[in-house]
């Protein structure tokens, strides 16, 4: 009968006597890769939101390391054990333990994460005071270079938009759209997820519920005409908001507008980074 080969496993693999490791193997082309590894994995997660509470979800993730040009592969198992070790409840903390984490079992000293996910929030109806749930995509984005983890939050908050040169002009009515704001930052300080949502959606038209009744319906139409915003308005707006918060250090803000009345969007982005102003600004002194 014959016997089991006995593996060994070291701090960043598990070496099979006689099973050849084709992906650690020399690559003579000499050219480096920027990003490889896994692409859309799915896998449940817990985050705690404002309220104190976990919110249970399915998120997907990308997950890539730089190679070098003298390695011929990744492990792409390594990818999965990674993921499958952490905590379910991935914070801000936990998702920069995991860059490092990567970053080490892999070997690399460059790496990337994405972790894409539903977030809900409770809302109440602004007259009736119905509440439901109103989803929005929520993205950590993580980098990590020769040991140091930066962490992006993106969210996709959809608001109301109303044309304020089609109010002006129009005798009935003005025409108005569902916009998709796209905020993403960088922090210095901890910012809930809820707070860049309701950031953006003071600055809408209007913002949106998952249930209305009639009398509610009444007021965000009328509210929406009251504050009409241009695509321009809306990028500029949510700008001023984050360049007076100083727990952002770096963001960019996008407006897509699905236009009702034409068959294209109008779009517009505004893109800061107020450390790396800072820094220029310290070393022309």
């Amino acid at each position: 009968m014959q016997q089991a080969t006995e593996s060994t496993c070291g701090a960043t693999a598990c070496v099979t006597p006689g099973i050849a490791d084709v992906q650690g193997s020399a690559d003579t082309r000499h050219i480096a890769i920027d990003k490889v590894g896994i692409k859309d994995i799915r896998h449940p997660v817990r985050v705690r939101d404002r309220g104190g509470l976990e919110q249970h979800t399915v998120a997907n993730f990308n997950m890539y390391v730089y190679l070098p040009h003298n390695f011929k592969g990744t492990h792409m198992s390594r990818f999965v054990q990674i993921l499958n070790s952490q905590e379910r409840e991935l914070s801000v903390d936990s998702f920069k333990e995991m860059l490092r984490e990567m970053s080490r079992r892999l070997e690399s000293a460059a790496g990337h994460i994405e972790m894409r996910f539903p977030f809900f929030v409770n809302k109440r109806a602004p007259v009736t005071g119905v509440e439901s749930l109103l989803d929005y995509e929520v993205t950590f984005i993580g980098e990590i270079h020769d040991g140091d983890p930066t962490l992006d939050i993106k969210v996709v908050v959809p608001v109301t938009s109303l044309c304020p040169c089609s109010k002006e002009i129009a005798a009935y009515g003005a025409h108005n759209q569902r916009s998709h704001v796209t905020v993403q930052v960088r922090t210095r300080g901890f910012i809930w997820i809820e707070e860049l949502i309701e950031l953006v959606e003071r600055e809408a038209s209007s913002q949106l519920y998952g249930l209305l009744k009639r009398p509610d319906e009444k007021y965000v139409t009328e509210h929406a005409y009251d504050n009409p915003k241009f695509v321009e308005d809306m990028v500029r707006d949510v700008a001023t908001r984050l360049n007076a918060d100083e727990r952002v250090a770096a963001y960019v803000v996008q407006s897509e507008n699905f236009e009702s009345i034409h068959n294209h969007s109008a779009y517009a982005l505004i893109e800061r980074d107020k450390d790396a102003e800072a820094r220029i600004a310290e070393a022309s002194l």
